[in-house]
């Protein structure tokens, strides 16, 4: 049987953590950040968890993750 692919989009935007959660960055930082406050760009840094709601749909694009 071969290996499944992962969806590559989805490998470049979500890593799984050593306890097994998924992590993702935030949007709104790409461009577009004069109008943005000083306030909303820092809270956007770092990574957060993916929802809930969201985490099978993300492990079934990430198959060995």
């Amino acid at each position: 049987m071969p290996k499944m692919k992962s969806k590559s989009g989805a490998a470049k935007r979500f890593r799984v953590r050593g306890n097994g959660t998924l992590k993702r960055s935030s949007a709104y930082m790409r461009h577009i950040l004069t109008k943005k406050t000083t306030k909303r760009k820092r809270q956007l840094r770092g990574m957060s968890d993916v929802n809930a709601s969201d985490v099978g749909h993300v492990r079934a694009m990430l198959p060995y993750a």
